[in-house]
């Protein structure tokens, strides 16, 4: 059994710029870092730091249900999200995420920052506007430009420090 294992899914390379970060500061060798949509199988931790990228204020299917079959574990989450850096918002993030953790374990807290999205999602975002939703849309707009150098060096620096205070080493 690993000390630590950190699990991500990542679409963009956001969450696995992360993930690696995240790992970097974890002590010693008894650790690994995997894709959570590997085929491979995934060892059993102590400690597990479990990222994802957001989708509609949550984490995907699978790792839900990798997080719902962990029992007797220590778990922190980790995301990148790509629509803005709102404290309200990441704590519905978290709230919605970590409820798929069973009681038995032990929560670690969360650490979510902003990640760039595909150039698609701003075209999409251009082909909404109307002179109705032009304000909303624009703020969109404003959004991803400004989410266009996430995760950055300062991102990292804070998941440093979140590593290190989850207090398990």
């Amino acid at each position: 059994m690993l000390d630590y294992l950190v699990l991500y899914q990542s679409e963009t390379g956001n969450t696995k710029k992360i993930a690696a970060t995240i790992f970097s500061q974890l002590p010693g060798n008894s650790k690994d870092l995997i894709d959570i949509t590997t085929d491979k199988p995934i060892p059993e931790a102590k400690t597990y730091y479990i990222g994802f990228c957001v989708h509609r204020g949550t984490c995907s299917i699978a790792v839900s249900d990798f997080l719902s079959g962990l029992s007797e574990k220590k778990i922190a989450l980790f995301a990148t999200c790509g629509m803005g850096s709102s404290p309200e918002y990441y704590k519905t993030i978290e709230k919605n995420a970590s409820a798929w953790i069973e009681d038995d374990n032990e929560y670690l807290g969360c650490f979510i920052c902003q990640g760039k999205m595909p150039q698609k999602v701003r075209q999409k975002y251009e082909k909404m506007r109307t002179p109705e939703n032009s304000a909303q849309i624009d703020m969109m707009i404003r959004n991803f430009d400004e989410a266009l150098t996430h995760p950055d060096s300062l991102d990292e620096e804070h998941a440093k420090v979140f590593t290190m205070g989850t207090g398990n080493f």
